[in-house]
């Protein structure tokens, strides 16, 4: 029977899921089979695995940190929200319906089977199993029938380590207070306390960790300082998110829409020295931005209601006006979808209704109620099959084509998707699926497409960015130069082995070990 240990916060964005990478990197390197679980999670970036079921990213990120291949079991619901009251229900990676909160606290109960049902499988293939919990333990109107924090752990018998954030300060506050409002049974199960994202000198902290073992008898098995580290976040709080002002060569602009969804799209970009990659919510901040190389509408959770946002924000009008100075403009998936002229929500996925988008491609989306749930590869052709050449070379315009580049390169990823979109005429087909269906839109300077993922291959990113340097006449010497490493993959690789340094410097992993080899 596998061990396991559970990673419990005091709030969200604590650092719950660095920790848990940051531990089974550390389990892996030692030889463990390890693996992360998750059993709800909230979020609006997920992934699709190679069965075509859908999970949280956060999970994926943790098993690459041990060295597995990412499986729905890890996370077995997912919450995508739709609305302030309301969340698609994901169950084992297959869409169960829409709720209420009200629907949802009665439904969890039923689905606690399905939990341990996952966990089981789970614990069949690895010797330690680091959970991770969700929000904070001690939130008192969540507690009665809580199927994540110290209900999950009482169900797998999990000891736990508490994290608090002391960048937003008041972590002594945090620790203590989440501990007060536990029932006694589940203080018991916390064996020690984490500091957060320290910056500054660790004995500034005494007698702070002693005064909190005095307090409630829990040790701080470590303190972690602020590791500017890049790795997928699904949080609606990272820090990557908050826009800051920055002088580089390639200015890319992603708009940050309410309802943002895998926006860990674009995280290859931060590995370029030369890019800076700014997401931008306010007309204010892109005007500070100049013209951008590139501007990105990413994916959304709630198109048509973006789509209003973009509208009345005076957002849609700022991107119009970049577009029609030469701004290269880039949709993916959701983002696709308002780049056309018209989306329809005959079936009511997300209220019904229709609503013109911002025609800068011809494409008319309409809402199906099945989700498009699959990983897939092509090539990107700008056109269709053998007119894809004479197409490319006039661009169907009498033009070169803006993005003439890409062509013939092969690209993977996934789709995530309720909507179906059709190209009519002035525009070409971004790429050829390897299942015969055409995907996405180009015309002029603007592209759309599904595939959520693209970003990740070296080759496809690279050569993008070589066309924005040759749209400014920079040298693509800049490219090169930077410290990228030679893959996204490898990239990714060298951040989880730079957590997990910091992991062993940090906490007293013996002490962890302990607590797991007790439990």
């Amino acid at each position: 029977m596998s061990k396991n240990i559970m990673i419990q916060g005091t709030m969200s964005n604590a650092g719950k899921s660095l920790m848990v990478a940051g531990i089974l990197r550390v389990l892996k390197q030692d030889g463990y089979r390890a693996a992360p679980f998750k059993s709800q999670n909230m979020a609006l970036n997920s992934y699709i695995t190679s069965e075509g079921l859908e999970m949280g990213r956060a999970q994926v990120m943790q098993a690459e940190a041990a060295g597995i291949e990412p499986k729905v079991c890890m996370n077995p619901i997912l919450l995508k929200p739709t609305s302030d009251v309301g969340s698609q229900v994901i169950v084992h990676g297959r869409v169960r319906g829409n709720y209420n909160a009200s629907a949802y606290f009665r439904l969890k109960q039923s689905l606690i089977p399905e939990i341990m049902e996952a966990y089981r499988s789970l614990e069949k293939e690895a010797d330690i199993i680091v959970i991770e919990g969700a929000g904070s333990p001690a939130e008192i109107n969540l507690k009665a029938d809580d199927i994540v924090n110290m209900g999950l752990a009482q169900l797998v018998d999990a000891p736990v380590l508490l994290v608090g954030d002391i960048d937003r300060g008041g972590v002594f506050a945090q620790l203590l207070g989440t501990v007060l409002l536990l029932e006694e049974k589940e203080r018991a199960r916390i064996k020690g306390f984490i500091i957060n994202k320290f910056r500054g000198d660790e004995k500034l902290l005494a007698p702070g960790p002693e005064m909190l073992r005095q307090r409630c008898g829990i040790e701080t098995v470590g303190v972690m300082p602020y590791l500017p580290l890049q790795m997928d976040d699904e949080d609606s709080l990272s820090g990557q998110l908050t826009y800051r002002e920055e002088v580089k060569p390639i200015r890319i602009a992603v708009v940050r829409l309410p309802h943002l969804s895998n926006f860990t799209d674009f995280n290859p970009l931060f590995r370029f020295a030369a890019v800076s990659l700014q997401y931008v919510d306010k007309v204010t901040q892109l005007e500070r931005m100049g013209l951008p190389d590139l501007l990105i509408l990413p994916g959304s959770k709630n198109t048509l209601q973006d789509l209003k946002w973009l509208r009345e924000s005076g957002m849609e009008a700022a991107i119009l006006q970049r577009a029609a100075l030469g701004c290269r403009i880039l949709g993916v998936c959701g983002g696709y979808q308002m780049l056309g002229e018209r989306i329809t929500d005959a079936s009511g996925v997300e209220g019904g209704g229709s609503m013109q988008g911002l025609s800068l491609l011809p494409v008319q989306t309409v809402f199906r109620e099945e989700k498009k749930r699959t990983r897939i590869a092509g090539r990107i052709t700008l056109g269709r099959g053998e007119d894809a050449g004479r197409e490319n070379r006039e661009g169907g315009t009498g033009r070169a084509n803006r993005w003439e580049k890409l062509r013939g390169l092969r690209v993977e990823g996934y789709e995530i998707h309720m909507g179906e979109s059709m190209a009519y005429g002035g525009g070409q087909p971004f790429c050829l699926l390897e299942d015969g269906r055409m995907d996405g839109c180009v015309r002029d300077r603007v592209l759309g497409t599904y595939l959520h993922g693209i970003f990740e291959d070296s080759q496809f990113l690279l050569t993008l960015l070589l066309l924005l340097c040759e749209d400014r006449e920079l040298s693509p010497e800049i490219l090169y130069a930077s410290d990228a490493a030679p893959s996204y993959q490898a990239y990714k690789e060298s951040q989880y082995d730079m957590l997990a340094d910091a992991v062993r410097r940090h906490l007293d992993m013996e002490r962890i070990y302990e607590i797991i080899e007790r439990a």
